[in-house]
């Protein structure tokens, strides 16, 4: 299993947000992580954006977006976005993408959310076409009608991974994508209900393995502060949870919100809940890194005591 960390905007002077994302990768690529995933939180910095940026300061490490919704924007519009970012970053982009949520799409940006999984199809119709480019991209279907010229290719293979969370979404990330990006999955979850679905309809569709991307929070702390990083978790964290999607996802595991998904503890707590994860199958995991603390000291000596462990952990776990 390959251990990344997600690095987003988080809040405050948005003076100082790509400063912050960029030290933030450069200590990720320095310690031996696999990965980088940027969230696309919907007030706030973009993903893509910020995966061109980290380019400038790494080499290596892989850089994800986790995840771009598809109603914001034109498929041709991505396409264009996500190989002009691939080239930059020199063939390092793994492109999240998704259909998103009722309470962003419509409530938000005054979109139809009708019919998600079905529009998540059409629209790959189009992003495939044009991610196989350089060439004309020609699709007709129930969705788009486009006849677009785009000069753009790959440099080097990108993958697409589909934040899939039920069966319809994950035969779709099975059939058409690389994989899927997790978000709310417990163990149990991903063992039961992702794994056997979306590896079924890879195989059913000539396609490799996929890659199982899954979103967790993690805390460094004594065991007499568990209880409270859940409940840290569940309050910065715990307004995913009014989505039915979520909900849904939640209902196929045993966690109840966020703050049990969250691996805290010490070392060996959070090291026996990683290889949790492998063993459900999970092939890549995303840490959300989670403080605990009384000030922005302590939250900041919290933040390196966990970088710290996970660095560690992610070279055991290769």
């Amino acid at each position: 299993m390959r251990v990344g960390v997600m690095i987003g905007p988080e809040r405050g002077d948005s003076a100082r947000k790509a400063a912050r994302m960029l030290d933030d990768v450069a200590w990720a690529e320095s310690a031996g992580l696999d990965t980088a995933w940027v969230p696309q939180i919907p007030s706030d910095f973009d993903a893509l954006t910020a995966v061109t940026l980290m380019a400038t300061r790494t080499s290596r490490i892989e850089l994800g977006t986790a995840v771009v919704p598809l109603q914001a924007q034109h498929p041709v519009a991505l396409a264009r976005q996500a190989l002009s970012v691939q080239a930059a970053t020199g063939g390092r982009l793994a492109l999240g993408l998704g259909p998103s949520h009722h309470w962003i799409v419509r409530d938000m940006l005054g979109l139809p959310y009708e019919r998600p999984a079905a529009y998540t199809r059409d629209y790959l119709d189009v992003l495939d076409a044009a991610l196989s480019g350089p060439g004309p991209v020609d699709v007709e279907n129930g969705t788009f009608t486009v006849h677009n010229p785009l000069g753009l290719g790959p440099v080097a293979p990108l993958p697409v991974l589909i934040a899939a969370l039920g069966p319809v979404m994950l035969a779709l990330a099975g059939e058409r994508a690389d994989g899927t990006v997790l978000w709310m999955a417990d163990e149990r979850a991903i063992d039961s209900h992702v794994v056997p679905r979306i590896t079924k309809a890879a195989a059913s569709a000539g396609r490799p393995a996929p890659r199982i991307v899954a979103g967790i929070p993690v805390c460094l702390c004594r065991p007499s502060d568990v209880g409270a990083a859940r409940e840290r978790a569940n309050r910065i964290l715990g307004e995913v949870e009014v989505s039915p999607n979520y909900q849904r996802m939640l209902a196929y595991g045993d966690a109840r919100d966020i703050g049990d998904l969250c691996a805290a503890g010490d070392e060996a707590a959070i090291a026996a809940r990683f290889r949790r994860f492998a063993g459900a199958g999970v092939t890549d995991l995303s840490v959300r890194l989670l403080p605990i603390g009384n000030d922005r000291d302590e939250l900041i000596a919290s933040k390196h005591r966990t970088r710290d462990v996970l660095a560690g952990l992610a070279a055991d776990l290769r």
